[in-house]
């Protein structure tokens, strides 16, 4: 293990847990990943290799052929895939949102039907909620799921689906006003779908396209897709809690899980940036020495070790205070702004170490640097998660006069 971003407390199976990983990461995925990354191809070998390690049950509980672990295990976990490749990490964050909005929110009979499956990874989760002309705005949602007997007819457009082709199950946040009179606060009549599917794109069930791939800048590999919904019909017993108008709080209930794996991510990023930058400055000379040796470089590793172990810190605190039951919000949304934020410069640091190297695709800082930005934006933009902690803030130091 490496001298930074240590965690303190772990368990024996934690940390046999997080050693599997590591070694797995190690040998499996980081001697690939830019291959795989530079061909956009998803990375099907890696993916199995997880469900042999269990990965796709880690948090599901044990009665349910999970391993029943915390959010804490579970985020130290990805901080790990993610300093390998990141959408490696991507491809069961959405997985473990839906298992988890599940296990809080869903049904007993939700529960037995989806949790054992998505414990093995045949089946494996997706989480929509964002729209084309949506943005941060989740009270604009459009999509809309009408009550017709025994079923729900959905219609609507969802953006930013990960995992849209290879998942089976996608949890999908849709306006229902059954029961919720005109008038009503927007967030009070949503409700969460729960949509089964084929993997694959095209027409992937009656009402249900998934079209093809979204080309992105970075974050390759995982798909990234929309949604299309024209007269979907779903049983109405595939509302997420067997009752409408929850859907709002059961959604931000996952997202803070959410918030935390991209944090996580950010950490496992920074820290690989930061291997990579102080390993090529004990390589590199220049001036008959090491670059390492020069001070300016020094100065570099110091500031982004220093920011790796901060956002390390904060992301473990987020997961601690979410798994002792309490409300996580502000740490959450914490440690997602700041992770964030350091791993863009962790890794801009980097590939400035690498000098012109690091242009050059031959080289791994170049595909972490444009993995980065995604972590700006997922889950919530810079700006939202200062609104949070804004509003928390004040909530918590209400001037008393």
């Amino acid at each position: 293990m490496t001298r930074l971003a240590q965690t303190a407390g772990l368990n024996d199976i934690q940390q046999e847990i997080l050693s599997t990983v590591r070694d797995f990461v190690d040998k499996e995925i980081i001697p690939v990943a830019t291959q795989l990354e530079h061909r956009d191809e998803y990375p099907t070998e890696i993916v199995e290799g997880l469900k042999e390690l269990g990965l796709f049950g880690l948090m599901i509980p044990e009665e349910y052929g999970g391993l029943g672990e915390s959010l804490l295990t579970y985020a130290l976990c990805v901080e790990e895939i993610a300093r390998g490749w990141m959408s490696v990490s991507g491809i069961i964050n959405t997985h473990f949102i839906v298992a988890y909005m599940l296990k809080q929110h869903g049904t007993q009979e939700q529960k037995d039907t989806f949790l054992p499956r998505m414990a093995l990874g045949e089946v494996r989760g997706a989480f929509s909620m964002s729209e084309p002309a949506l943005g941060s705005d989740v009270s604009a949602i459009t999509s809309k799921g009408v009550r017709d007997g025994d079923e729900y007819v959905l219609n609507g457009q969802k953006m930013w689906l990960t995992n849209g082709g290879t998942s089976s199950l996608v949890a999908v946040l849709c306006r229902s006003d059954e029961g919720h009179p005109e008038g009503t606060a927007p967030h009070k009549s949503m409700t969460t779908f729960l949509v089964e599917k084929e993997p694959g794109f095209g027409e992937v069930h009656p009402g249900l396209t998934i079209p093809g791939k979204i080309d992105k800048m970075g974050y390759k590999g995982v798909d990234t897709t929309e949604l299309i919904m024209d007269g979907l019909r779903i049983p109405a017993n595939r509302v997420l809690g067997g009752t409408t108008g929850r859907g709002f709080y059961q959604m931000m209930d996952g997202v803070e899980v959410g918030r935390v794996n991209v944090a996580a991510r950010g950490c496992g990023v920074a820290q690989r940036a930061f291997e990579l930058g102080v390993s090529y400055a004990q390589q590199r000379h220049t001036f008959g020495k090491p670059i390492a040796q020069h001070q300016a470089i020094q100065f570099k590793l110091a500031e982004m070790a220093t920011k790796v172990e901060a956002a390390h810190a904060m992301m473990v605190n987020a997961a601690r205070k979410k798994d002792s039951g309490e409300r996580n919000d502000l740490e959450a949304g914490m440690a997602k702004y700041l992770a964030s934020e350091y791993c863009k410069e962790v890794v801009e640091d980097a590939f400035r170490i690498h000098g012109g190297y690091g242009f050059s695709k031959e080289y791994e800082i170049e595909r972490l640097y444009r993995e980065a930005p995604m972590l700006l934006i997922g889950e919530g933009t810079a700006e939202i998660q200062k609104m949070i902690i804004g509003r928390r803030l004040l909530e918590e130091y209400r001037f008393q006069g």
